[in-house]
């Protein structure tokens, strides 16, 4: 009988170690792989906490929104005609105003000063000519004088040569005698003419002679004028009926020519101005309808004015009332305003997402059965103020949560509760 030899005992318990270790090994390594493909666990979101709509069918109106105030449209500021010391101010901002109301009163003693002088130099100018005008009105009475002297003198000569000319006929006369006549007619005569011809000279040439002494006073009563308008404006009016708004100077304070003193408006007709972010207003025209919230009624309007450049990211647009405004409407008054662009007939809309913008594409989280909401891919087109247009991704039925979820973008799904 032959002996078998057998492993020892200690090699039997390591080759038992080996195996066992082996397959813990084994073990360990399938399920990390199990692992790694399991999906994560979905957050869970509480379903009070966020905005969820239904996605429609429909049509939807483009609208684009602003804030701003109301302004007058027809506002005056008031300017100093002339430098002076603001010595009392009338009226207050609101103070209702009629155009000739006086605001605020100036003083300016130069002025004054200059007021009189001006008025004394008039009347020195006035006076000059009304001396040259009497003088030359003596000489022209006096040349008219000897006119009219030289005419009696011919027309008795005439009278005289005629008697002459008959009692030469008869011979009564004699030639010499008669020739005589005839001469001292002819010398008169001729004399007439001349002072005749100066007389009409002369009474022509009265106004070209004054008209120097005249020009003077017309000067200088236009200095004079001017100066005293100067004058009257130190008491500065409205100008025109409507609400005192500003008055931007102090009792005591050095106004120059040009300095704004108060602005008035009319009260009476407002308007919007809107500012609307520069991303929204490539659609916007003239015309186009509005509505304007008073905070106490809604207002009909529509776009006049859009202004050519951006400030701060914004756009300036001017809405005009179509409607009357209701009480209480006054300058400066906050406003909100939604201009209408454009009407979608029978598309795909939804309300719009915190996150969404128009003309992209956004993950939005979609709603299962289940309870889950799945993130899903939509293409998004026009939007207006609360709802956007879907153009790819969803469709009417479907709910989509439109809450900002970006804490969530790393997971595709989440769980609701509540």
């Amino acid at each position: 009988m032959v002996d078998i030899a057998r492993p020892s005992q200690a090699k039997r318990k390591r080759i038992r170690r080996i195996l066992w270790g082996s397959a813990t090994l084994l073990a360990i390594v399938l399920i990390s792989v199990a692992v790694s493909r399991l999906k994560p666990a979905a957050p869970t979101v509480d379903r009070a906490v966020v905005w969820i709509d239904a996605v429609k069918q429909g049509n939807l109106v483009v609208q684009v929104r602003g804030s701003g105030t109301l302004t007058p449209e027809d506002i005056r500021w008031i300017p100093a005609m002339t430098q002076g010391r603001v010595e009392k101010i009338v009226l207050r901002p609101g103070a209702q105003v009629k155009a000739d109301s006086v605001i605020l009163e100036l003083t300016n003693p130069e002025l004054e000063q200059q007021v009189r002088e001006a008025e004394l130099e008039y009347q020195s100018a006035q006076a000059a000519y009304v001396n040259r005008k009497a003088e030359l009105q003596t000489g022209l009475l006096s040349q008219e004088a000897d006119t009219a002297n030289i005419e009696a003198s011919y027309k008795q000569a005439a009278l005289d040569l005629e008697a002459n000319e008959k009692l030469a006929k008869d011979g009564l006369v004699s030639d010499i005698q008669l020739k005589q006549k005839q001469s001292a007619a002819a010398e008169l005569k001729n004399r007439l003419d001349l002072a005749q011809k100066r007389l009409v000279i002369a009474r022509d040439g009265i106004q070209s002679q004054v008209a120097p002494q005249e020009a003077d006073v017309n000067q200088k009563k236009a200095a004079w004028d001017l100066k005293r308008q100067q004058l009257g404006d130190l008491k500065v009016k409205a100008g025109m009926a409507g609400i005192l708004q500003q008055v931007p100077v102090e009792v005591g304070a050095q106004v120059a020519p040009g300095t704004n003193l108060a602005r008035v408006a009319n009260p009476n007709d407002l308007k919007a101005e809107l500012r609307i972010a520069e991303t929204q207003t490539k659609d916007i025209r003239i015309g186009q309808p509005a509505e304007i919230d008073t905070r106490n009624g809604i207002v009909k309007g529509h776009v006049s004015r859009i202004d050519p450049a951006s400030n701060g990211g914004t756009v300036g647009v001017d809405v005009i009332m179509d409607e009357p405004l209701p009480p209480g409407a006054r300058p400066d008054l906050s406003v909100d305003g939604t201009i209408r662009l454009d009407e979608l007939k029978d598309v795909v809309i939804v309300g719009r997402p915190a996150f969404g913008q128009e003309n992209s594409t956004v993950s939005i989280f979609k709603l299962q059965p289940n309870g889950e909401a799945v993130a899903t891919k939509v293409k998004l087109g026009r939007a207006s103020v609360n709802q956007i247009q879907v153009l790819d991704g969803l469709k009417p039925g479907d709910q989509v949560i439109l809450s900002d979820m970006s804490q969530y973008d790393a997971f595709d799904r989440v769980q609701l509760k509540g």
